[in-house]
């Protein structure tokens, strides 16, 4: 495997090449970084219903597509970028819920919160509901709400979300117990 800081230096010449019409960055871009992005958009879509109509590989594509449209492309090491990725693979599956939702007049897609991560299951969640109470916790605890995209989103562990944000093992497990019961009380006043 490539070495952080050359990886890092590559998805950034690759992506900034990729922003300004070379194809060719872009396909090597995504065969570089597919497989990680891969794992990440199978974790998104392992909590969707069942009938979906996107797939990981999808999502995966869409994820590149809108980093390589986006203007930001100055990510600090490789789990910025995939933190990133996963930000962009949950904005599309809102998107994607949205429409459906739009569409149906209410549809209601819901998402699983039950991870092994976790100490205990919070059953099933409306993905538009989960989807604005992040962004609420993000106003009110941003390190919360990072901790939240990092184990659950991202699929990072303790140490290495410890090591992403640059606090102790300990803090991340005690960020991630109150965001989780602030999630639980959040989700249980809107209904979901």
């Amino acid at each position: 495997m490539t070495a952080e800081p050359e990886l890092h230096h590559t998805v950034t010449v690759l992506l900034d090449a990729a922003r300004h019409g070379d194809s060719d960055a872009l396909d090597r871009l995504s065969r570089m970084v597919h497989a990680e992005l891969h794992r990440i958009a199978e974790r998104h879509m392992q909590r969707e219903r069942d009938d979906h109509t996107l797939q990981p590989t999808v999502l995966v594509h869409e994820a590149i597509l809108r980093l390589t449209g986006s203007a930001r492309t100055d990510f600090h090491d490789r789990v910025h970028f995939y933190r990133a990725a996963s930000q962009v693979m949950r904005r599309v599956l809102v998107d994607h819920a949205r429409a459906r939702q739009a569409a149906k007049r209410g549809g209601g897609l819901r998402v699983t919160l039950d991870e092994n991560l976790a100490d205990r299951a919070t059953g099933d969640i409306d993905l538009l509901v989960l989807d604005e109470a992040l962004t609420r916790l993000a106003a009110a605890e941003p390190r919360w709400a990072q901790v939240v995209e990092l184990r659950f989103f991202t699929g990072l562990g303790i140490d290495e979300t410890a090591e992403t944000l640059a606090v102790s093992p300990a803090t991340v497990k005690r960020d991630w117990q109150f965001a989780r019961a602030w999630l639980a009380r959040e989700l249980g006043a809107s209904g979901a």
